[in-house]
Parts: C-alpha cells; structure tokens; sequence
C-alpha cells in the first residue's frame, strides 16, 4: 500500500477500456488518487464507480478533458484510431506533466501484423507534437487488458518503459511495481518502437499457440556483470 505522502494524482485518459480500467483499479487499490477519462462523461462516472466497487478503493470519472487537467501524472489508453483526437482534446492540460501513453499501433485487420506509424512510433510521435515541456513515457503496451482487470492475477509480463527523461521513467516504473508489475528502464522514447512492435507479435503467439496472455520477460539479475555506466 502506498503512503499518503508517496500517492500520485492520475488521470487515466480512455480508462472505461479494458486496459485503463485495469490500470485504475490496481492503482487506486494500491493507494492512488484515480480519474478516469471518457469521451462520455456520464459513462466515465458510472464505470468509476463499478470499478470502486470492485477495488474497494475510490475512483472517479469525469470527461477526457476534465481528467487531464485533474491529474499530475495522466496515461492515454486509447485505440490507435482514437489516439490523434484524443491528445489534441487533452493538449492544453498536459503542460509540465508526465504523459504515459500505452498506446499500439493496431490497424485492424491485419493486428498480428507489425504496423508502425511514420516516424517508428507512436509515443515518438507524441513526444515530438507535444515538445520537451512534456515529459512522454511509453509503457505497459505488452500486458493483457484481461490480466490487469482480474485483481487476483498474478502478472506474469515484464514492462519496458522508455521515455527521454530517466526521473519520469523512474516513476513509471515505480507505478509498475504498485501494480504487482516488474518494469525495466528500456532507454529513451526512440526504444518505444520495440514495446509496440511487440504487441502485435504477442498477439500472434497467443492466436497460434493458443496461450491466455503470452507476455515479456526480461532474464538476468541487476548487478551481476561488471558494472557499467548507465545510460540515460
């Protein structure tokens, strides 16, 4: 459980999904102060307090905009065809933030495809429309929805979080854990190309193999080569 003095503000931007919502409920347990976002305002609220309720932690919702401007810290969970709009409508609220955008880009059909977007990735992208006053971390693109929404799953999938400024990625990562999740500094926001690659091959993997959520694992212990300097 976080300490008060330790607890984020975050605002979940398309949290009534599957995968925001999972996102929302494990934070707010784990002690978070969680909004989450709709286009639909009404919506947002009325899945906010399902979400309470099955937490047994409090969760607010209010439209995408309003979310935005309320969190300190605000992740997108948004389809790919949603992802543009979505981030002009919350663009006047992002200023001095961090952005932890989880987005992938799946082009239906062909979602087992590999498909990155000009420019190598979506949260490139991003950090490139929004500029450095923004802090972008690309993370969580690997885990499936269906995992994080069940409270009682054990994550099996490690995260990559890449991001350009390494104190933002510190906290993403830290936000993992509070999500029963194991995350690693993956490098700056040019490596988020990988983490959205790889959906679409995880994807392959479960159709194929018929696997409930094949997931990530990075092996090794920190600290077991010869030290190094780290890189930002």
């Amino acid at each position: 459980m976080t300490s008060e003095a330790d607890s984020q503000t975050i605002s979940i931007v398309g949290g009534t999904g599957a995968l925001g919502s999972g996102l929302a409920m494990r934070w707010a347990r784990a002690g978070h102060r969680i909004t989450i976002g709709s286009r639909d305002g009404d919506r947002a609220v009325q899945v906010a307090a399902d979400l309470s309720a099955k937490a047994d932690a409090s969760i607010s919702g209010m439209e995408n905009a309003g979310a935005a401007a309320a969190g300190d810290i605000v992740v997108l969970t948004v389809p790919y065809s949603n992802h543009q709009a979505t981030l002009e409508a919350i663009r006047p609220h992002l200023a001095g933030k961090i952005l932890v955008d989880v987005t992938v880009p799946l082009m239906p059909p062909k979602v087992r495809t590999v498909q990155l977007p000009e420019g190598g990735s979506v949260a490139k992208g991003t950090q490139t429309s929004l500029g450095e006053d923004v802090r972008v971390v690309s993370a969580f693109q690997n885990v499936a929805a269906t995992h994080l929404a069940d409270l009682d799953h054990a994550i099996d999938c490690d995260v990559l979080v890449c991001g350009n400024d390494p104190e933002a990625r510190g906290m993403v990562i830290g936000l993992a854990k509070d999500a029963d999740m194991r995350a690693w500094h993956a490098g700056r926001i040019d490596n988020s190309t990988v983490a959205e690659a790889l959906t679409s091959t995880l994807i392959f993997i479960n159709g194929h193999y018929k696997i409930d959520g094949a997931g990530l694992r990075i092996t090794g212990e920190p600290g077991s080569s010869t030290p190094a300097k780290p890189e930002s």
